[in-house]
């Protein structure tokens, strides 16, 4: 089949279906006048990447273990960890998840930081949820400088002057 109806099997676009040819993830065929053209296996190995971008890994982190994508089920990804101890095959995926995870930990607690400072920069004593606010520190790892990531969400521009409310924003 051709891309546009693969992507729509894949449950994706044609533009994320190139995206994934050009890192690897998957090869497609060529027709004479150089169409793509792609099977069922093409397709649920397509799946297969979508159900692990979807569970938070990277493009990264698949192409690290893409040599394993043949043999997941058809039904699904399976959990991760290995269901047999010392699985050479499931060890490559479990390391990569695992590391994946703890870079999502860490960003949850950076983007923690920053909006415990910016609710205290803004007199909000409580947390989101009604929990008590965290404590204002700096992360070890950042090394006390504090600085948001590129992935920190968007940039404002404040004004000076008082809030529409009236009350002076704090800064």
């Amino acid at each position: 089949m051709r891309i546009g109806d693969a992507a729509a099997a894949a449950g994706m676009t044609p533009r994320a279906l190139r995206y994934y040819e050009q890192r690897g993830l998957v090869t497609a065929r060529r027709t004479p006048s150089g169409h793509r053209m792609y099977d069922e296996e093409d397709i649920r190995r397509l799946r297969v990447v979508r159900e692990l971008r979807d569970a938070g890994l990277t493009v990264g982190d698949v192409r690290a273990f893409a040599h394993l994508l043949r043999t997941v089920p058809a039904d699904g990804v399976p959990d991760l960890l290995p269901q047999a101890p010392r699985s050479g095959a499931c060890s490559t995926v479990e390391v990569v998840a695992r590391r994946r995870l703890a870079d999502l930990d860490a960003r949850i607690a950076r983007l923690s930081l920053l909006r415990a400072r910016l609710a205290a920069r803004l007199g909000e004593p409580e947390a989101h949820g009604g929990e008590p606010a965290a404590e204002v520190t700096e992360p070890a790892e950042t090394g006390g400088t504090g600085r948001a990531g590129a992935d920190s969400g968007p940039l404002f521009r404040l004004e000076t002057g008082p809030a529409p409310d009236g009350r002076a924003l704090r800064v």
